[in-house]
């Protein structure tokens, strides 16, 4: 088992290599992830809409 003092110090080490992303790209990332939920959901419904139809269309149900 490793020494836990030694295993914090090269947590701590590994930490601060990371290149942490700055208030303008958190921005422009989360409102990209926004956006493509947005257009994900959309094509969903239409899709969803779609087969709707087919179905009905398909075994004659109306309305």
């Amino acid at each position: 088992m490793a020494n836990p003092l030694a295993f914090l110090q090269d947590v701590r080490s590994e930490v601060n290599k990371v290149t942490w992303p700055n208030r303008r790209e958190t921005a422009i990332t989360t409102v990209l992830v926004v956006l493509m939920c947005i257009l994900a959901s959309l094509f969903l419904a239409v899709t969803d809409q779609v087969i709707h139809l087919a179905i009905n269309f398909i075994l004659g149900f109306s309305g």
